[in-house]
């Protein structure tokens, strides 16, 4: 009789949490990812496919973070190392200089592709992925750093305490010194 008495309970805890579940849907919001050491959110809306790490075709005569070329899924995209292209645009006077590519490339670099709305056939490479997040994983908006660029939004504080830098890949992808490679 117990055991039938328990079952009854489990299946109608089980019920409301299903119930709870429908009527309080927490929508993803954003891409975490690091690179080099940061930590960013990339607005999912913004954001496309995710490519496991791909060899790249290196492009003389280009910028730094221009990492080179990729052919995923049959097409050519332009790679764009994260932590280069913020390192160029922000002097963090704590944060150290991105290493390498070559000692950065790990199973865990992936390529996260930029939403074909956004009209740029490119990926952002980064050194792994840290999941989704909701607003509701964060409990404060710090400051952004000196000099920020445009597609810095905002620095969100998450409840362990860690900062969060916001990017807006739509500001990112029509800054004139993005969409002009060449050294």
């Amino acid at each position: 009789m117990a055991k039938r008495q328990s079952l009854k309970e489990l299946q109608e805890r089980l019920a409301q949490r299903l119930t709870a579940a429908k009527t309080e849907a927490v929508t993803a919001t954003w891409l975490a990812v690091e690179a080099s050491g940061q930590r960013y959110l990339l607005p999912l809306v913004q954001s496309g496919e995710i490519f496991p790490w791909s060899p790249l075709q290196r492009v003389p005569y280009t910028k730094p973070w221009y990492a080179g070329v990729a052919s995923l899924r049959g097409g050519l995209h332009g790679v764009i190392d994260l932590a280069r292209l913020v390192d160029e645009a922000v002097s963090r006077p704590d944060a150290s200089p991105a290493l390498p590519a070559s000692e950065r490339v790990s199973s865990e670099a992936r390529l996260v592709s930029l939403h074909t709305a956004l009209g740029v056939n490119a990926v952002i490479w980064i050194d792994r992925l840290l999941g989704l997040r909701n607003p509701a994983m964060f409990s404060a908006v710090g400051s952004n750093p000196e000099g920020a660029p445009a597609y810095f939004i905002r620095s969100l504080v998450d409840l362990q305490g860690q900062s969060w830098q916001e990017l807006d890949l739509q500001v990112l992808v029509a800054e004139p010194e993005f969409l002009a490679i060449a050294a």
